[in-house]
């Protein structure tokens, strides 16, 4: 069996300065100040000796190994993404960086989304990527759409309520 995996989807290389600003700050901090502390603790568990049965040495070889793949990662990407600042041209459709207000048709309830980038997604803050379904679906929307998408909890029907740039 092989290491190879095969390479993911290409994302949408676009982000909000706050999500970029943080992948900068996490880059820093990974650099600068994680990365040092477990090459100073992996060099110390290499002078206990025998590493083949040094837990502490093969636990920091692995963390050194995240590190440094997340470090690439985070350098290649920083790269190509392009921050999208500023307000559109039409502020009453949906864009991206846009906080939507949705009714769910069937049960009524409210829910507040924003679409930004894929590299700062977070379901439990509501910020969802531009490329999923439902900011797909919302995309050049207005205040009292109805926007029926397909999500993989099965198909959904939502009344767009509140579009707002903050």
């Amino acid at each position: 069996m092989s290491r190879w995996r095969p390479p993911g989807e290409k994302s949408t290389a676009i982000i909000t300065r706050a999500g970029f600003d943080r992948l900068r700050a996490e880059l820093d901090d990974l650099w600068r100040v994680r990365r040092p502390e477990v090459v100073k603790a992996l060099a110390a568990a290499a002078a206990e000796g025998d590493r083949s049965e040094n837990a502490e040495y093969t636990y920091r070889k692995k963390q050194l190994g995240e590190i440094d793949r997340r470090v690439r990662y985070l350098s290649k990407r920083l790269e190509v993404l392009k921050v999208a600042e500023g307000k559109p041209s039409d502020p009453a459709a949906v864009f991206f960086g846009a906080w939507i207000e949705l009714e769910d048709a069937a049960s009524g309830e409210t829910r507040r989304y924003r679409i930004v980038g894929p590299d700062e997604t977070d379901a439990k803050t509501g910020l969802i990527s531009v490329d999923s379904p439902l900011a797909r679906a919302l995309l050049r929307k207005r205040v009292d759409d109805e926007v029926e998408v397909v999500l993989p909890a099965g198909p959904a029907r939502y009344i767009i309520t509140a579009v707002d740039y903050l």
